[in-house]
């Protein structure tokens, strides 16, 4: 079983900061990539940002420039830091782990934490 525990959302105001932390635990027999997807009200659930075991990154163009992705190898945690945050931001964050799952491949979850973003 591979955890995945999320803490820093909570409540900003539209041009605040934010930082989320995803740690990972458990039976990690490697990691492809590891990343987080948000889900507004009635919206499906969408990626924000990813990054590989090597460091490559990948962040959805309403985010570039404001939110920076970034990993500990060493403590399998993954880290989001949201700057010039609006309210179109405001979702619930869920980090992901995909990583090796016998032949093929598996997405971890988080529980989700919330952030909302006051105009």
């Amino acid at each position: 079983q591979v955890q995945l525990v999320e803490s820093g959302g909570g409540l900003v105001q539209a041009g605040g900061s934010l930082r989320l932390s995803c740690a990972a635990s458990g039976s990690i027999f490697g990691i492809n990539s590891m990343g987080w997807y948000r889900q507004a009200p009635g919206k499906q659930r969408e990626l924000v940002a990813a990054i590989t075991s090597g460091g490559s990154t990948n962040l959805v163009g309403a985010v570039k420039g404001r939110f920076t992705i970034s990993r500990d190898n060493a403590k399998n945690t993954v880290y989001l830091q949201m700057n010039s945050l609006k309210p179109e931001d405001t979702a619930v964050y869920y980090c992901n782990l995909r990583g090796p799952r016998g032949l093929g491949v598996a997405d971890y979850w988080g529980q989700g934490t919330q952030v909302t973003v006051s105009s």
